[in-house]
């Protein structure tokens, strides 16, 4: 209604950098910015709610929505959601938090059952969604496709009525995933208020249930008027003609703003980064070096008007690149791209473009002319399937053999090797790092990503994201690796509407509880590839004392530090606030997450305090017995660190006695424990 269809203009959104990078600059600020710009470009194409963010937890690296999602961490992706609904939703447009909950893989998304413990589910799979709900009241909260302990998480009333409203407060509606669920009727009653895209035959079987007694009108109006009294607030309801004209120059902007912020250092020996003036001429080795990924595709995908690649970027940022090399490429990509079959449908995953090998002898052309090599390793994924091991979470052996002889030729030389990672995921790591003097981690960096990357290579803008998950050395030591994407139930392909394929009946276990990730590997000390919060700088920083401001014994706790750049650039450092609690009572993680604080940009020699606030409510876990959460009695350690496992300060406070933080509802308890079902097995 708001533009002729048949206008031959094109319509371009921004493509922003990948959630899973927003999470890695660890700066909720500026994640509102993308999400106010988000916002704005929404109101000005006239749509009145964004589907997003997306938050489910990074349960397992081959997770195919990951780069959708923030973080292994609820505290992290909680806090980084919540600015962005905040950004999208000062401009009177809605957001839509997902997928609510426990949505932790593709496989079988439709049909699989996910059996988690209360005390997993509260502290882990819901946290995140709850620090949104209360702390940014989204207009909208978007449940999954799969269950939860038996039940359809859009047919549960303990989900969206017991927890989500009455004891988080949402005062929203809530909408299916297109095409959730089995039982509309059950859905109306669950407090699923919207069924997307909705279906004749939907209608038809909520009619019939009124008709039968099973629902009651009254129900249907209130789902009805959730729907409107939060549509109301939305532009099309107040007349507002659309411009058509989102600032997309400022956008980009933001976007490059971004995709430099949240790029994390892995590696950078003797101090190859940034960049010496003496490099004027580079070899661009690796096809996505040529044909960077912005971002993922399905749900997550936008039209954008332009990818800058790593290539490009750098070119414009005044380096020139090794002819032979480059000419070579793009007639490989050419050549690859002609014989790539065109997608069935919009949202299909292509195929990666091969990638090319070179001769020892063309290798050492390359570095007799250019000044430092860069090697980049693409990686993409999206919605309907999850990651593959081979080829994929471990890199492929054209990539081995390439890195290795790269290295070779450039290091025989004196010069050094840069590899840049454009990836939504996580990937090995330990098996090829030391063929590389500096590991930059870009991720899908959206349509600016070449921009950043050359103002990050260069020195123009100083590394300050940390990782949002950890690296595992190896895919083993992923403590879901053993259960994840769970089993089979059936071999029966369930069909929906349309004919489409809803998958198999399937289930899986999460059988770690609440040991995920860095919880997992700390507590248990398994060794990690880069450990969750990791990320270098270009300068250094030092850590003064912890100190207690406040405290009163039951968990109200006031902390704070200063944090000083002791190095010769200026830079941004990433305070990450742990706790190690008793465990006298409950099983408990060596350390958790419970705050963090990053520094503005800091001068040489410049400091900045940070202060932090705990309630009893950070402190506390979830006692499955009593339904509540439980701050247990004993000595607390808070621990300043730069990562989970580089802890700079500590200090200790007390609490005197046991407190009851929250009291909860017992829902959603699953059939059968998680220690009764290690026992069947």
């Amino acid at each position: 209604p708001f533009r002729n269809n048949d206008s031959s203009c094109s319509y371009y959104c921004t493509a922003f950098p990948v959630a899973t990078l927003l999470a890695s600059s660890w700066d909720a600020a500026l994640a509102g910015e993308v999400g106010k710009s988000m916002g704005a470009e929404a109101k000005a194409y006239g749509i009145d709610y964004i589907l997003a963010p997306a938050l489910n937890i990074h349960r397992n690296p081959l997770g195919g929505r990951n780069f959708e999602y923030f973080s292994e961490d609820p505290l992290l992706s909680g806090s980084m959601a919540a600015a962005l609904v905040n950004g999208i939703e000062s401009n009177g447009v809605g957001s839509s938090v997902k997928h609510f909950a426990a949505n932790n893989q593709e496989t079988n998304r439709n049909q699989i059952n996910t059996i988690v413990s209360e005390r997993a589910l509260r502290e882990i799979y819901l946290r995140g969604f709850e620090i949104v709900v209360r702390g940014a009241q989204p207009w909208t909260v978007m449940s999954s496709y799969n269950k939860i302990n038996g039940t359809y998480t859009s047919e549960d009333p303990a989900l969206l009525s017991t927890i989500l409203r009455k004891e988080w407060g949402f005062r929203g509606f809530v909408m299916t995933d297109w095409f959730g669920g089995t039982n509309p009727a059950a859905q109306m009653q669950a407090g699923n208020d919207l069924l997307m895209p909705g279906t004749p035959e939907q209608v038809k079987q909520i009619l019939q249930a009124v008709q039968e007694g099973r629902i009651n009108e009254a129900l249907l109006a209130e789902n009805a008027a959730r729907i409107l009294a939060v549509s109301m607030q939305g532009q099309s309801f107040s007349g507002q003609v659309p411009g058509n004209q989102p600032a997309l120059k400022a956008h980009a902007q933001t976007a490059r703003q971004a995709a430099a912020a949240g790029a994390v250092l892995l590696k950078n020996q003797q101090q190859t980064l940034p960049m010496s003036p003496s490099v004027k001429t580079l070899a661009a080795f690796g096809v996505t070096s040529y044909a960077f990924i912005a971002g993922g595709t399905g749900s997550g995908d936008v039209n954008e008007a332009y990818t800058v690649s790593l290539v490009d970027g750098m070119q414009q940022a005044g380096f020139n690149f090794e002819k032979n090399l480059q000419t070579q490429y793009e007639q490989h990509i050419a050549a690859a791209l002609a014989k790539r079959p065109k997608p069935r449908f919009f949202f299909e995953l292509p195929p990666p473009l091969p990638e090319m090998s070179f001769s020892e002898s063309q290798l050492t052309q390359a570095a007799a002319i250019a000044d430092l090599a860069l090697i980049t390793i693409g990686r993409n994924s999206g919605e309907f399937q999850d990651r593959h091991r081979e080829g994929d979470f471990e890199i492929t052996a054209e990539e081995q053999a390439l890195i290795a002889g790269v290295s070779t030729a450039f290091r025989t030389r004196g010069k050094r090797v840069v590899v840049v990672l454009n990836i939504g995921g996580v990937i090995e790591t330990a098996s090829w790092r030391h063929h590389a003097d500096a590991i930059l981690l870009a991720w899908q960096g959206g349509q600016e990503a070449g921009h950043a990357v050359a103002d990050l290579l260069t020195g123009k803008v100083n590394p300050s994201g940390k990782l949002p998950m950890s690296f595992p050395l190896r895919y083993e030591d992923v403590p879901s690796a053993k259960n994840f994407p769970g089993r089979e139930l059936s071999d029966q392909d369930v069909k929906g509407v349309f004919g489409m394929s809803m998958g198999k009946p399937s289930e899986v276990v999460y059988e770690e509880g609440i040991y995920v990730g860095y919880r997992y590997y700390n507590s248990y000390k398994v060794p990690v590839a880069f450990p969750f919060g990791f990320g270098l700088s270009y300068t250094e920083f030092s850590y003064s004392p912890l100190q207690v401001q406040a405290q009163d014994g039951r968990g109200n706790l006031r902390v704070s530090l200063k944090v000083t750049n002791t190095g010769k650039l200026a830079g941004q450092e990433v305070v990450q606030l742990y706790v190690s609690a008793p465990g006298l009572v409950l099983d408990k993680p060596a350390q958790e997450l419970k705050a963090f604080g990053k520094t503005r940009l800091l001068q040489p020699g410049e400091s900045q305090t940070l202060q932090f606030i705990l309630t009893p409510r950070d402190l506390a876990s979830y006692h499955s017995d009593l339904s509540a959460w439980v701050v247990e009695k004993g000595t607390y350690t808070l621990y300043a660190g730069a990562s989970a496992l580089d802890l700079r300060q500590d200090v200790k406070a007390e609490v005197n006695s046991q407190v009851v933080a929250e009291q909860c509802n017992r829902v959603m308890v699953p059939q059968v424990t998680i220690q009764e079902w290690k026992g069947r097995k």
